[in-house]
């Protein structure tokens, strides 16, 4: 064959190979939109259904709800995934210039696919010379919306092979389809909203906080860096467990940001060499941040309103809105660790080298230790694992191993047996406390324990312990709707109350003795929290008249009517209290101290409000009666509330009662002002762990100072709004006369005053 056939027969098969290509080109170019079209609408149920407009408007994201306190804080969240959402005008410009020059620097140039991208990424791979993704921004948002959708399976999803093609061409349809929909903005903070960072943290709302303290209208670019870096790799950029891969992955970020013209090159080299700044990081859970208590107790009310709603609490992104301020609860929170820490080195000092778990003869309860271990969930555990009684078990109470500890001085990294540990926490004094606007019922602070992590048990609605004498009030506010004035005489003598079931009550005062023989009137006898004198007027009102006013002004705890009862021996709980007090500052009237004000759906649509529960519970003339005599704790010579800080006193109506039960095992403190009702509980955690002295665990030392150190933060902070002053008096007046240094006895005479007491008076159960 000649050279010219030859040239004719490559020029012959050059012109076919054109046209093939081209025939083939436009083969694809026709088919393509066929195939596009084709998954689009799942045809013939190939390829699996696609989401619809309206669920990429609203993916359905793991959202976590949010407590917020009246003052516009976050106190906490519940969540399987720590996620909140944000709009782009919380980001900072750093963060999304930080984002779109690592991940996206064409993003306002395209429109959801990055073709030039894409072509650089398809020659890396070819060439093996790999120099990043073709993924936009917007590809990679439809990449985790495209996750979370269910509607995927299709029959060609289940061919290895056709499977990855077919979930590539339905994010590129979903890019598109975003892009066409949604502002780049948008598309920008649907993107940092869907993102992990790692830690728990998806979002970057959680994802700012948990790392930096911060919130993302705040973070830098150095911050911006580590968090972008992230996005690379949750695990291998983690700033916490791979510090220096972090550090450098976001100096690269810091270089793009540079190569781009988004810093200078002086700004670049001061920037690279910060270190990564973690003073702040904290993995929000639960054991941290204000309110542990409140959140953790609260939560099964929140999963009943949800259940019986159709809401979840855990998925939905409610916003809940709640009566706790967060400075007082922190205010509330300082006092109680201020107080306790002290505390503690005085009982561990006064049981130095002594187990304090006592009986009533005040000899070591045997066994104690082992039989608490046997109410703990590891006991359980191991007897499910050996067999009760198996020697295992003790073997294992005994073997020490390491653990991490709670102290008032920090955790302690140590080697304890099971045992040892439970021996260790049971010498820990505990505390509860709750402050209320009595008017409204809006709890403002709620502390159930001393620290939420290692002591999980709440101490203001959970927990119930005998009251002691703040239960008196109850005795002395029957006798005043009887119609006894509080100026009204007694002398302090024994009293002896015959009991149904055979046998006399006749309670000591807290001296031991059964009276003095001094005539007083009956708001000293509170004041004084002297035993005799509230006997005597509780053998005249009688038992079930005291369970009936009891209840009216907001007891719900069930009560004995009997002689005892004056002293406060039936369980009752700080929540419990503090609404009743309430009741004497409300003028009469019951609000049921509430602690939510309205829910919120995830797109701000109130859904829930909550009315306070009311009622009229007694007259206004008993409940300013009522104040008069909790004010003698305060005023009158030896009140066990005379010894409060004289800054608290001066200009100020304060009512107040201490409380104590039997050797020292529940130390209280109801304090009463005219916008706040406090009550404050500080004892053991069992009733056989106390003080060995009595006066060592009495309320007016154990709790008082809590409530003292309370009140002084709270009218310290002008922001909060309050101030002292006078108690709200009745609209028609006051029907006798409330001063009972200057009261008339039924002869006519003046009423003498007494000489004060020298010894510091306290109840005695």
């Amino acid at each position: 064959m000649g050279l010219k056939e030859t040239l004719d027969l490559q020029h012959k098969a050059f012109k076919i190979g054109v046209k093939v290509l081209w025939i083939v080109l436009i083969s694809i170019l026709a088919l393509v939109p066929v195939y596009v079209l084709t998954v689009s609408h799942n045809f013939l149920g190939l390829y699996g259904g696609m989401p619809s407009l309206r669920a990429l408007e609203n993916p359905e994201n793991d959202l976590s709800s949010e407590l917020i306190s009246v003052d516009g804080v976050s106190l906490g969240r519940y969540y399987r995934h720590n996620r909140l959402q944000v709009t782009y005008d919380d980001l900072s410009p750093e963060l999304v210039t930080t984002l779109l020059a690592s991940e996206d620097h064409r993003f306002h140039d395209h429109s959801g696919i990055d073709f030039i991208g894409l072509i650089r990424a398809t020659v890396g791979v070819l060439t093996f010379n790999y120099a990043g993704g073709g993924s936009t921004i917007t590809m990679q948002l439809a990449e985790n919306l495209f996750k979370g959708m269910t509607e995927t399976e299709g029959k060609l999803l289940k061919l290895p092979g056709a499977r990855q093609l077919v979930i590539k061409t339905k994010e590129w349809i979903i890019s598109v389809q975003l892009e066409a929909n949604f502002t780049k903005k948008e598309i920008i903070a649907m993107y940092l909203n869907t993102v992990p960072f790692g830690n728990n943290a998806f979002g970057i709302k959680s994802a700012a906080e948990t790392y930096f303290g911060k919130v993302p209208d705040s973070l830098n670019y150095q911050e911006s860096a580590v968090l972008i870096g992230l996005l690379q790799g949750n695990t291998a950029f983690n700033p916490v467990i791979n510090y220096d891969r972090s550090f450098a992955k976001r100096n690269e970020v810091l270089n793009k940001l540079g190569r781009y013209g988004h810093i200078s090159l002086i700004e670049l080299d001061s920037l690279r060499e910060l270190p990564i700044d973690l003073s702040n990081y904290e993995v929000t859970n639960q054991n941290t941040g204000l309110a542990t208590y409140f959140r953790s107790v609260i939560r099964n009310d929140l999963m009943t309103w949800c259940d019986e709603n159709g809401y979840d609490l855990w998925e939905d992104g409610l916003k809940i809105y709640t009566t706790i301020d967060s400075r007082m609860q922190k205010y509330a929170e300082e006092a109680v660790a201020e107080h306790m820490a002290g505390l503690q080195e005085i009982f561990y000092e006064s049981w130095k080298g002594r187990d304090p778990w006592r009986d009533d003869k005040r000899r070591v309860i045997p066994n104690f230790l082992e039989n608490s271990f046997k109410k703990t969930d590891h006991y359980r555990q191991l007897v499910k694992k050996y067999g009760k009684g198996d020697d295992s078990i003790k073997v294992v109470m005994n073997t020490q191993k390491p653990m991490r500890v709670f102290s008032w001085k920090g955790e302690i990294d140590t080697l304890l047996s099971p045992l040892d540990s439970i021996k260790y926490y049971k010498h820990f004094l505990h505390a509860g406390m709750m402050s209320m606007d009595p008017r409204t019922g809006h709890i403002k602070a709620w502390v159930g324990g001393i620290n939420h992590k290692y002591f999980k048990y709440d101490h203001v609605r959970q927990g119930k312990r005998q009251p002691g004498s703040t239960f008196k009030p109850f005795v002395y506010g029957t006798a005043i709707e009887q119609g006894y004035p509080p100026c009204y005489e007694v002398v302090d003598a024994m009293v002896t109350v015959p009991l149904a079931e055979g046998g006399t009550w006749s309670p000591p005062n807290s001296d031991g003795k059964y009276g003095s023989g001094e005539k007083m009137t009956i708001r000293q006898g509170m004041a004084r929290s002297v035993n005799t004198i509230t006997a005597a007027m509780m053998k005249a009102v009688k038992p079930n008249n005291v369970v009936r006013f009891a209840q009216m002004v907001g007891i719900e705890s069930e009560l004995q009517a009997v002689p005892a009862l004056a002293l406060g021996v039936n369980d009752v709980s700080i929540f419990e209290l503090v609404g009743a007090y309430s009741t004497f500052a409300n003028l009469g009237i019951y609000t049921k101290p509430y602690f939510i004000s309205r829910i919120e759906d995830k797109n701000g649509n109130v859904i829930a409000n909550w009315i306070p529960e009311t009622r009229q519970a007694i007259s206004e003339q008993d409940a300013y009666k009522m104040l008069y005599m909790l004010r003698g704790g305060v005023e009158e010579d030896g009140g066990t509330s005379q010894y409060l800080p004289l800054e608290l006193k001066i200009d100020n109506e304060i009512g107040g009662k201490t409380g104590t039960t039997n050797n020292a095992s529940d130390g209280w403190y109801m304090g009463v002002t005219k916008d706040l009702v406090t009550g404050i509980w500080v004892g053991g955690d069992e009733r056989s762990i106390h003080f060995e002295s009595w006066y060592e665990g009495q309320g007016a030392r154990t709790a008082r100072p809590i409530w003292s150190n309370y009140m002084l933060k709270v009218y310290a902070d002008e922001e909060l709004g309050y101030e002292k002053g006078k108690f709200q008096t009745p609209v028609k007046g006051i029907d006798v006369v409330l001063d009972c240094s200057r009261y008339k006895t039924n002869d006519g005479s003046d009423s003498t005053s007494v000489e004060p007491q020298a010894w510091d008076p306290e109840d005695y159960q």
